[in-house]
């Protein structure tokens, strides 16, 4: 199915609370508040083909689009929205392919490179070669591809899909152990979006489907006894790094990395009798699962979502997010659309259609689809 976009707009993205909107179009860039829905900020000063806001500080990372003449894919623009101010200007060898920020640290990420700076000072820490990295590296946790990643805002879990799009897993960090393992679907999809809710209870799926996916992650203080689909057999993940540190306001959230460093070193003991339990049960299930029957081999298979939602149109490319405040699960459309749905906490099921918004417009046109 080919994709539905609008002509004019070249970039959209959640901050990271997932309480704004960053649009970047042919004529300039816009920030727009989720809720209450409204325009705050816009600059009509050429093509922007990525906006990159940390949290909800005027702070804004710009880079230039591909196909405009006055514009160059290969420039790192910083700019103070509220002084109308150019903090920083930087240049880079290629293309210049993500953005992403937080309260300590800018990552730029480009085909075959990666640069990390200091935010507060803009001083260069490390640059890190990669392989060519259009999209996402190969790693060992699907026998297909890697084609999408996504990490919580504490730092500790890790999703993961792969080209075919058909189950999602869940991994710990650092530890790599696999948590969850989900099933989006039978028919093979590319992933579009993955995001986290804020404590890292839920996770939102969009794809080239027409459905968004939401997986309901159960308690991991208790180190994935509960988790979804762990009797069935992956590749664990290889090369795992330390994770990126919790923004500040995000550190109280389930102790963060430093209480999970705390509850490695005092589980270490049982952490070990664990794995070995679980090696045994998997060596057995490899051995055994042909002559189960079909209702305890069913328990093994990933979990289904927890909730659904269905698209208005089809054929767009959608970033989805949880809202941090409301019961919400929300939806960038390339197209030019925001959609708000209700989703019930308790039971799960099909979510509700609230709302729908064109970002392109002032923002005072708007269309509410229910009360």
């Amino acid at each position: 199915m080919a994709e539905r976009t609008n002509s004019n707009m070249l970039f959209a993205n959640f901050n990271q609370d997932f309480s704004c909107i960053s649009v970047g179009t042919r004529k300039g860039y816009s920030i727009t508040n989720c809720d209450p829905f409204g325009r705050v900020y816009t600059m009509n000063d050429g093509a922007r083909g990525t906006v990159e806001m940390l949290f909800c500080t005027s702070l804004i990372a710009l880079v230039g689009a591909a196909d405009q003449p006055q514009s160059s894919p290969r420039k790192l623009q910083i700019v103070n929205t509220k002084r109308q101010s150019m903090i920083c200007e930087l240049l880079f060898p290629s293309s210049i392919l993500a953005v992403k920020l937080n309260r300590k640290t800018l990552v730029i990420v480009l085909e075959t490179e990666i640069y990390i700076y200091d935010i507060s000072n803009m001083r260069l820490l490390h640059v890190i070669e990669t392989t060519p990295n259009p999209e996402a590296n190969v790693i060992q946790a699907h026998k297909a591809p890697i084609s999408f990643l996504a990490i919580d805002s504490t730092g500790t879990i890790l999703a993961t899909s792969s080209d075919k799009g058909t189950v999602i897993r869940v991994w710990s960090i650092p530890g790599a152990e696999k948590l969850y393992q989900f099933r989006r679907g039978t028919r093979e999809a590319k992933i579009y979006s993955m995001n986290f809710n804020l404590v890292g209870t839920l996770l939102a799926v969009s794809s080239a489907h027409d459905t968004v996916h939401i997986f309901k992650l159960g308690n991991r203080g208790k180190s994935g006894k509960e988790a979804s689909g762990t009797l069935s057999s992956a590749s664990s993940v290889s090369g795992a790094t330390s994770p990126p540190e919790s923004v500040d306001s995000q550190q109280g959230l389930d102790g963060g990395y430093d209480a999970y460093v705390e509850k490695k070193k005092s589980n270490s003991v049982s952490s070990s009798l664990r794995r070995k339990s679980l090696q045994v049960t998997k060596s057995l299930s490899h051995s055994v699962g042909g002559y189960l029957p079909n209702t305890l081999t069913e328990m093994w298979e990933p979990t289904r979502d927890f909730a659904f939602l269905k698209l208005p149109t089809s054929g767009a490319r959608t970033i989805v997010a949880l809202s941090g405040t409301m019961p919400q699960v929300m939806v960038i459309s390339s197209e030019g659309y925001f959609y708000s749905y209700s989703i019930d906490l308790e039971n799960g099921g099909e979510c509700t259609l609230l709302k729908q918004y064109s970002l392109l417009d002032s923002g005072d046109e708007s269309s509410g689809l229910a009360d």
